[in-house]
């Protein structure tokens, strides 16, 4: 569906917060993981993001679409509290975060992983000091139980063999495999994807997204991907991942499970489209048209 981003009218209170949401709808059960809403921002005289309003739900997927510039990764550093939106509301784990201060934003950040574009692992740090950077250095947890939880998500991932090997031994898709064992590992709500298979050949970037479907569907993990490449974003939306005779399995969805995977097609900072997969793949808007083509 299209998506109508004017600016509605609000009733006092509303308007007093700067919002179009009610507390019961942010925290009440139910409620989303995050929540955009009408969110705006501006560098010098450019408007990134114009009025963005959306919801994620536990255990469901945003892949963010569009060109580049339309704010996709902007929308990211604003839930990571990196950027400060000029107006609107930003709701995350249930709390309202668009007017918090970078110290009072640290601990919010402990429950969102994010994957960079390019893996972004330290290079003088064994995968196993890579995945485990946070726990060891943020935490006063015991380097026992570190080791365990590092050994437990590569081993979710497929890379238990990889735990003392240094990134430059590792392939691409390596790489940013370990860079979602890394995220995971404090077994966040939330996590975040920038272009996580750029640069990855097919082959290569579709074990990269299965590992993003074993975590949404098997851990119950939030996700919000970034992404410039439609068949991966398709492939995430269509597929799910179960457990099959003690082994893991990644298999096309069924109709339910597409629809929890949701498109934001995004053009010069508003949202011009959000469905699912078949709404996408089925609309006539000549711009999504040109995107898809």
């Amino acid at each position: 569906m299209l998506v109508d981003c004017g600016v509605g009218s609000m009733d006092d209170e509303k308007a007093a917060s700067g919002s179009t949401v009610t507390l019961e709808e942010a925290l009440g059960p139910g409620s989303p993981v995050v929540l955009f809403d009408r969110v705006r921002l501006s560098f010098d005289e450019a408007e990134v993001l114009s009025g963005v309003s959306f919801t994620l739900l536990k255990g469901h997927t945003k892949l963010l679409l569009g060109a580049s510039g339309s704010g996709k990764s902007t929308i990211l550093k604003i839930l990571l509290g990196l950027l400060k939106a000029d107006a609107g509301v930003v709701w995350v784990n249930g709390q309202r975060v668009d007017g918090l201060s970078e110290e009072e934003m640290m601990p919010l950040r402990e429950d969102i992983g994010m994957v960079f574009q390019e893996g972004a692992l330290f290079d003088s740090l064994t995968v196993a000091e890579n995945v485990g950077f946070k726990l060891y250095e943020q935490t006063r947890i015991p380097l026992g139980e570190v080791r365990a939880r590092v050994e437990e998500v590569l081993g979710f991932i497929g890379l238990a063999e990889y735990i003392d090997r240094m990134p430059s031994e590792l392939s691409g898709g390596q790489r940013r495999r370990v860079a979602i064992a890394r995220a995971m590992a404090t077994k966040p709500r939330l996590l975040l994807y920038d272009e996580p298979t750029t640069g990855l050949d097919p082959i290569t970037a579709t074990t990269v997204d299965d590992e993003i479907i074993k975590l949404r569907d098997l851990e119950n993990v939030s996700s919000i991907m970034v992404t410039h490449q439609l068949r991966d974003a398709f492939y995430i939306a269509t597929h799910t991942a179960r457990r099959e005779n003690g082994r893991i399995a990644v298999v096309p969805a069924d109709e339910a499970k597409v629809g929890e995977a949701e498109f934001i097609m995004l053009k010069d900072g508003r949202v011009v489209f959000e469905g699912d997969a078949d709404d996408l793949r089925t609309s006539q808007d000549e711009y999504l048209q040109t995107f898809l083509s």
